[in-house]
């Protein structure tokens, strides 16, 4: 047994990940490992942490989230270390950072200068990692590459098939990009450019994924009326394409569509039956968060945001959208349609900071208009970039979810902070309270989960299924990525009116050995590490 160690968790209540019952034990650090686990009374420790009362598990894995930016204007990325997060999965939805040329590079270029005053130093995801390592970050960190952007990167934002040059040039692009650390592909299959691929091209690309031994990620083609198809096509491009299938934010969208998890939930387990490895992640809320520019039809995104405003702007044009947009065609998720305006709450834009938090309905009462000209302007005025809440989902069908095993926890939201330029604009709450939302409402208060199955939802599971080695489990040898956490008052308070909060209960978080969060509080470690795929 090692004696001297450099940190010591002492009478703590072990859930290792692995869904196996809690047991008492001690845990020994040294370096960035785990050397020792059970009764370590007689070793020595540079520091020794009493965690009395306390569970102490693997950092959390989220497996769906959006830092790729967010990461260079606030590395501390406290609103996903405060929550116990330790390790970042980006690049979802079909959108990446890298790789970036053509219109993928023009489009992002814009946002970064204009938004963010970043300089975009970066072409390749090699590259991009360089970057993100030497910014020094507070959390592990990997990342996937964007249908997307690789699209986006190769033939603009055009509304058509590629060309055989045009789709080997993305299939060359993506095997580059995995060569360099990426993990997969993903898929965001409502935004264009992403939403214009068909299903042969997504399984050209995800062969070559696969023969790197990547994943498949998608944010799938719909998500209300159609969520059954929709389904059935992501498991079907896993199948044709031996790849492992992770379908992101799994819902029904719309009252009318509420209780249909259960028959999606079906399809996946037949497909599992069938040796596909698929899985799904979710968050443990009733809203989603997105951009309104998702109540335009695809069509009218064609080259993108500049042209989507300038569509906006003729009157002729603004008027075709407007007459698709009030048509409640079956089939075209749209969630003015699916939820109602009054549903829609803005949460990001950058020209009247006044109106975040109220509905879309509340705005267009105040400026006399109707909502579908109200979202129109205030997407002309932001140029096409407004973020959203929407309530959409029913409690019964979280809960359902939830209860999924293979089912994990992904945040689907940025790394945020309370104060500094990420503090400007609200947020969904998902963003600082996803993981202890589900340990305190959905473990303590309503018993929809064990611990043990909590914890292996947010740790092993999401680690096998990206294939991430030597972390996800409390395991000699293993990366000590750790959390220390009261059972007894771990919550989330970050709610959609004051979302900039963060939980309570967790003690301490450990990052490849070193504490990132000291009772309760961030310290200045960025001990975070790029993972790249090997």
């Amino acid at each position: 047994m090692t004696t001297h160690l450099d940190l010591l968790i002492q009478n703590g209540t072990l859930i290792d990940g692995t869904g196996a019952p809690m047991r008492h034990a001690d845990l020994g650090i040294v370096g960035e490992r785990i050397v020792a686990l059970g009764d370590l009374a007689g070793a020595q420790a540079a520091r020794t942490l009493d965690a009395t009362g306390r569970y102490v598990a693997p950092g959390f894995i989220d497996i769906h989230t959006h830092t790729d930016e967010t990461i260079f204007i606030n590395p501390k990325m406290e609103s996903k270390i405060q929550q116990g997060v330790t390790l970042e999965v980006s690049g979802n939805c079909g959108s990446s950072v890298a790789p970036l040329l053509g219109a993928a590079r023009e489009n992002l270029d814009n946002i970064f200068e204009a938004r963010h005053n970043i300089e975009l130093t970066w072409t390749t995801v090699g590259e991009y990692l360089e970057r993100v390592e030497q910014t020094g970050i507070a959390t592990n960190y990997l990342v996937l590459v964007g249908q997307g952007t690789l699209r986006a990167s190769v033939m603009g934002f055009a509304m058509r098939p590629p060309a055989d040059a045009e789709l080997t040039t993305m299939q060359q692009l993506l095997a580059e990009s995995i060569a360099q650390g990426a993990w997969g592909i993903s898929t965001g299959l409502i935004y264009p450019p992403s939403a214009y691929a068909s299903m042969d091209e997504l399984v050209a690309l995800c062969q070559i994924a696969a023969a790197h031994g990547g994943v498949y990620t998608s944010h799938i083609r719909n998500e209300g009326d159609r969520l059954l198809e929709a389904v059935t096509e992501a498991l079907a491009i896993g199948e044709r394409a031996g790849i492992r299938v992770q379908l992101s934010h799994h819902k029904a969208a719309g009252k009318r569509n509420w209780g249909k998890v259960h028959e999606s939930l079906a399809l996946i387990e037949q497909a599992r039956a069938r040796g596909l490895v698929a899985c799904a992640d979710q968050y443990p809320y009733v809203a989603s968060s997105t951009g309104l520019g998702t109540v335009i039809p695809n069509w009218a995104h064609e080259g993108g945001r500049d042209q989507l405003v300038a569509r906006l702007r003729d009157p002729e044009t603004r008027a075709r959208i407007g007459a698709e947009v009030r048509d409640a065609r079956p089939g075209w998720e749209n969630p003015a349609v699916d939820s109602g305006w009054h549903n829609i709450l803005i949460v990001g834009l950058e020209s009247e900071r006044a109106l975040q938090g109220k509905s879309v309905w509340e705005i267009a009462e105040r400026r006399g208009s109707d909502p579908v000209e109200t979202s129109f302007d205030l997407l002309i005025e932001n140029q096409g970039g407004v973020q959203v809440v929407i309530f959409s989902m029913s409690e019964d069908d979280v809960q359902t979810v939830m209860r999924v095993p293979w089912v994990s926890v992904g945040s689907d939201s940025t790394a945020r902070a309370p104060a500094g330029p990420l503090a400007a604009v609200q947020c969904h709450p998902r963003a600082y309270g996803t993981f202890p939302r589900v340990l305190g409402k959905y473990v303590r208060e309503e018993k929809i989960l064990t611990w043990e199955q909590a914890i292996a939802k947010m740790t092993a599971r999401p680690a096998q299924m990206l294939g991430v080695p030597q972390r996800g489990e409390i395991r000699a040898g293993y990366f000590a990525d750790l959390v220390v956490f009261d059972p007894a008052t771990i919550a989330d308070t970050a709610t959609f009116t004051a979302p900039h909060q963060f939980p309570v209960g967790m003690d301490y978080v450990i990052v490849n050995g070193t504490l990132a969060v000291d009772h309760g509080t961030q310290t200045e470690a960025r001990a975070g590490r790029v993972l790249r795929k090997q």
